[in-house]
């Protein structure tokens, strides 16, 4: 019998932050507007619309400005790495018989840049879902397991009924993840190998 682990992609296969903090920096300053790239990178998870509108962008510009960001994006690709025991996590799930799916925020077409330039084999990549949306994906494709950083995260996996792994390589501690809805929580990736020989399918 197949199984599915879905991974979230910001903050928990890939340390984005970088990246987001410079495109965002020169979002602002090509429209003129006070967005400081730290603070979004320090936040990520939610749809860059709603980080847009918390930051304070008039509400008209918001479009455009998603508009611009997604232009911007594949320059800075190369420069984001992946998380530390990401490439060990993914494989760990592919010696075990597993299949992959990303499910994630981003925009799709930008999450696959990240998949090609990062030369992973992933079944399927889901992108523009969030929070309790993520298990419309999660569902469809028979997903047993979520593995990500964000109380969003939690969220979905708990609306799909599947096991939510939390890692706190995010901007959520331990608590906040299991009190969204994790079963249980890992430092990184790095623990993830042992803990799906521990825990995953026999």
């Amino acid at each position: 019998m197949s199984w599915t682990v879905g991974f979230d992609l910001d903050m928990t296969l890939i340390d984005s932050r970088p990246g987001v903090s410079k495109a965002i920096d020169q979002l602002g300053a090509e429209f003129g507007l006070a967005l400081r790239g730290a603070e979004f990178a320090d936040r990520l998870g939610p749809p860059l619309g709603m980080l847009l509108a918390d930051a304070g962008a008039p509400r008209e510009l918001i479009a455009p400005l998603v508009a611009r960001y997604r232009e911007i994006y594949p320059s800075i690709v190369p420069y984001i790495p992946a998380m530390p025991g990401a490439d060990a996590a993914l494989a760990a799930v592919r010696a075990r018989g597993g299949r992959v799916l990303i499910v994630t925020g981003k925009h799709e077409p930008l999450a696959r840049l990240h998949v090609a330039e990062l030369d992973w084999q992933i079944d399927e990549v889901v992108g523009d879902l969030w929070s309790d949306g993520k298990a419309v994906a999660l569902r469809e494709h028979g997903a047993d397991l979520f593995v990500g950083d964000h109380e969003g995260d939690m969220r979905g996996a708990r609306a799909a009924e599947i096991y939510a792994l939390g890692v706190t390589t995010g901007p959520c501690d331990a608590e906040e993840l299991r009190a969204a809805g994790a079963g249980c929580v890992v430092r990184d990736l790095r623990e993830f190998p042992d803990w799906l020989a521990a825990h995953g399918p026999r």
